[in-house]
């Protein structure tokens, strides 16, 4: 699984450059021109027609630049679905469920409630006031007045500032018992908050060991019943396989599977993107008459081509992935039905149409060498019943899946 997303990622790594490439080709057209409409702006008489010509090709250079841009992303998507079963003959489909069992891994618990609140810093006492002495009196008349009058002034201030002094001193041990309430309030909501979060933590601690056993049996349950062929087991198990194809992004395929163990055959339903939802652009090009970029169709030949290989890629991409990740060999054989789900427009419902049905034994189909073979002509040699026009909605021929 890890090789195929890898070999996926590389795939989608080359794309990725080249479309970053066309797409920083494009940007610096696109500079390009608007430096020359620029210039062209700026330009005296004498020098407009060789900037106007300037500007002119720094345009079409800027709009081709774009061009390519289109069709470099549009031969990524074709790469893509044009590759199909090449992606995966190179990755081993096998599973192994054991590597599937979960290992808990707890996130560290918050630990910032963990730290006291700091006590408040003590109110310190405001300092004692002092009898400042008033300064002896000058002058040579009513000295003796004076002093009087000076000592009275500073008596008075004296005791009044002793008196602010007692009352501050009589209102520190009330502001100390606050600070301390409120302290010791702020620290018993921290406890408090510590507990609740603790609590939270080991509950969700809980719930994931939870989960993670449950999902452990069951996985073990499943590799239990794997090893006996039980039925739901081998269901399960193909589940697990064909979830971990990787198709390209956007296209999307769905699995509908039923195991019989009494032949050991495993009767497949896929089905894929309708026409619809394939591009059928050949490339885009530029028209300069109209300064305009448009799309190139496909023939209908090539549509079709395309389209049906899809189909052909798919049914065998499927078949061989089944078998490859079944070692124990409790598959013998594969009953398969690769269609779409469209609105049928006789009737504006929905309806399934089948475009390949073909039975593959196990022995025949391990003696092909798909790295070398032409799809269609290998779903002909299995025998396949398959649409000459899926492309156009019609049926494989053939009543359903053919039993081996």
């Amino acid at each position: 699984m890890q090789h195929q997303a890898r070999l996926a990622e590389q795939r989608q790594r080359a794309a990725a450059r080249e479309q970053a490439a066309a797409a920083r080709r494009a940007e610096q057209a696109w500079k390009a021109d608007q430096r020359a409409s620029l210039a062209l702006q700026r330009a005296s008489e004498a020098d407009r027609k060789r900037l106007e010509k300037e500007a002119a090709a720094a345009h079409v250079a800027a709009r081709q630049a774009e061009v390519d841009q289109l069709n470099a992303e549009l031969a990524a998507t074709y790469d893509q679905v044009d590759s199909l079963l090449d992606s995966t003959l190179d990755v081993d489909d096998y599973v192994d469920l054991v590597s599937l069992r979960r290992t808990v891994e707890h996130p560290p618990f918050d630990r910032r409630l963990e730290t006291p609140i700091p006590a408040p810093w003590p109110l310190p006492d405001p300092p004692a006031p002092v009898f400042q002495p008033p300064a002896p009196p000058t002058g040579l008349f009513g000295r003796k007045k004076k002093l009087a009058e000076a000592q009275a002034q500073a008596e008075a201030a004296f005791a009044d500032a002793y008196a602010s002094w007692e009352r501050e001193m009589g209102q520190l041990p009330g502001q100390r018992k606050k600070l301390a309430d409120q302290h010791a309030a702020d620290e018993t909501r921290r406890q408090q908050a510590l507990a609740a979060a603790r609590a939270r933590y080991e509950d969700d601690c809980a719930v994931r060991e939870a989960e993670a056993a449950e999902h452990n049996a069951s996985l073990d349950q499943l590799i239990s019943n794997l090893s006996y062929g039980a039925v739901e087991a081998v269901q399960e198990y193909v589940g697990i396989v064909l979830a971990n194809s990787v198709y390209p992004e956007g296209f999307t395929v769905e699995h509908e599977s039923e195991f019989d163990p009494g032949t050991a055959e495993l009767a497949l339903r896929v089905l894929i993107p309708g026409p619809d939802l394939i591009p059928t652009i050949k490339s885009y090009k530029y028209v300069r008459a109209s300064d305009e970029i448009t799309p190139v169709s496909l023939s209908q030949k090539d549509s079709k081509d395309r389209y049906a290989g899809i189909v052909h890629q798919v049914a065998l991409r499927t078949l061989h992935e089944i078998f490859e990740a079944d070692r124990r060999e409790l598959i013998q054989s594969i009953s398969l039905e690769v269609g779409t789900e469209t609105i049928n427009p006789a009737t504006g419902k929905e309806t399934y149409v089948p475009f390949a049905a073909v039975g593959a034994p196990r022995d025949g189909f391990s003696e092909i060498d798909l790295s070398a073979v032409v799809p269609a002509a290998t779903l002909e040699h299995l025998g396949a019943a398959v649409s000459k026009n899926p492309l156009g909605l019609i049926p494989a021929n053939g009543a359903g899946v053919r039993r081996s």
